[in-house]
């Protein structure tokens, strides 16, 4: 086995229908693994798996779609439980499925916006993890990615409530890691910055943001769902074996400089 082979292994990647999730289980796809491409919309999670089987599965099928609503327990479970049945087994689980339905100060953010984004970033992130890390520990190992945000590291006057939920993703790796690490589970966050995604269009689209997100930095550019996908990678593979509690920012070093 090469440091970055995933053969024979299974990923669950949520919000996997556009930007980082899609570039993720393409990736995890292309180094061997068999990947669940889940999002909230059938259709759409159907057409991606459909262009992963094409690219990647040289004859034999490498994704299947389950659609999920992250905001429903039961539909979490069905995505464990449709996994499990057709593949037996989950050995990665990439938490990328997130939400932000509120852009301004927080001091005018709805209670019902201020719950939406506790509840799609971090408790569906915590039930998801917590359906699958029993099974992880029988086998003696697993890997769990949550994808965060730079914003957990940053006040912000616009996504103040969407940084705070993405800071207590870094906690619930961190305490992933500690609670089943013995077991021979890692789990890590990925924070990303400003990345060229539907998700983020409304930054990348406005050009005082972007140049303030962009000009300080030290590589001036946005980043591309790609640039983050190979750390995905990275983290379930054996290349990543001895880490574990992790956040690794991919941001351009705008948080650096």
């Amino acid at each position: 086995m090469t440091l970055f082979d995933l053969s024979g292994k299974v990923a669950v990647v949520t919000g996997a229908t556009k930007g980082i999730g899609k570039a993720i289980a393409e990736r995890m796809a292309e180094h061997g693994a068999k990947v669940v491409v889940s999002s909230r919309k059938e259709p759409a999670c159907q057409e991606v798996a459909t262009e992963i089987n094409e690219t990647y599965g040289k004859g034999a099928e490498v994704a299947i779609p389950v659609a999920c609503n992250i905001s429903y327990k039961d539909q979490l479970q069905a995505l464990v439980d449709q996994t499990r049945s057709k593949w037996g087994r989950i050995d990665s689980l990439v938490c990328n499925a997130a939400v932000n339905p509120y852009f301004g100060p927080s001091i005018d953010c709805p209670d019902d916006a201020f719950d939406k984004i506790l509840a799609s970033n971090v408790k569906s992130n915590f039930w998801l993890a917590n359906m699958v890390l029993p099974e992880m520990a029988e086998r003696g190992e697993g890997s769990v990615i949550i994808i965060s945000s730079i914003g957990g590291l940053r006040g912000s006057p616009i996504l103040g409530t969407y940084g705070i939920s993405k800071a207590a993703d870094f906690q619930l790796a961190r305490n992933i890691a500690v609670e089943w690490g013995p077991k021979g589970i890692r789990a890590n966050c990925i924070a990303p910055g400003l990345i060229k995604t539907y998700f983020s269009q409304a930054l990348w689209q406005d050009e005082n943001i972007l140049k303030r997100a962009t000009e300080g930095a030290p590589l001036r550019r946005i980043g591309m769902p790609d640039e983050i996908a190979g750390a995905a990678v990275f983290l379930a593979s054996p290349a990543g074996a001895f880490t574990t509690g992790q956040t690794i920012v991919i941001d351009g070093g705008q948080t650096i400089a």
